[in-house]
C-alpha cells in the first residue's frame, strides 16, 4: 500500500505540472514542471516519505524503458539526420556536457549547505 501512496504523490505533482503547464502556457513539459514542484515541496519539508521513496526507487529500476522510445524513434529516423551528423552531434555533446556539469554543480552545492547544516547542529 505504501508504494501505491508513492505512485499517487507522483501523478499528482504530474498532473499538478500539466495543470501549470496549460493555465499559464509554458513552453515545457508537464512532467518536468510537476518535477521541479516536487522538488521545491520536498526541500521545503525536508524529508521525503518511505512511500515516495519506494515508488522512486521502482521507476529508477526501469528508468531504461523511458529512454528507449527514443532511441528507437533516432533509430528508424536516421536517413533523415544524414545531412544534418555535425549539428547533431554537436547537440549531443554540448547537451551531455551541460547536464553533467549541472549535475556537479547541484551535488556540491547540496554537499555545501549539508555540511553548513551539520556544522550547525
Amino acid at each position: 500500500m505504501s508504494m501505491l501512496r508513492g505512485f499517487l504523490i507522483l501523478v499528482l505533482f504530474y498532473l499538478l505540472g500539466e495543470a501549470v503547464r496549460l493555465i499559464f502556457l509554458v513552453p515545457v513539459s508537464g512532467g518536468v514542471l510537476g518535477m521541479i514542484l516536487m522538488t521545491f515541496t520536498l526541500m521545503l519539508r525536508g524529508e521525503i516519505s518511505d512511500a515516495l521513496a519506494s515508488a522512486s526507487q521502482a521507476l529508477i529500476s526501469v528508468l531504461v524503458l523511458l529512454i528507449m522510445p527514443g532511441v528507437v524513434g533516432v533509430f528508424f529516423m536516421a536517413s533523415r539526420f544524414s545531412g544534418q551528423w555535425l549539428a547533431v552531434a554537436v547537440a549531443l555533446l554540448v547537451g551531455t556536457f551541460l547536464s553533467v556539469l549541472t549535475t556537479l554543480l547541484l551535488m556540491k552545492g547540496v554537499l555545501h549547505l549539508s555540511e553548513r547544516r551539520r556544522i550547525r547542529e
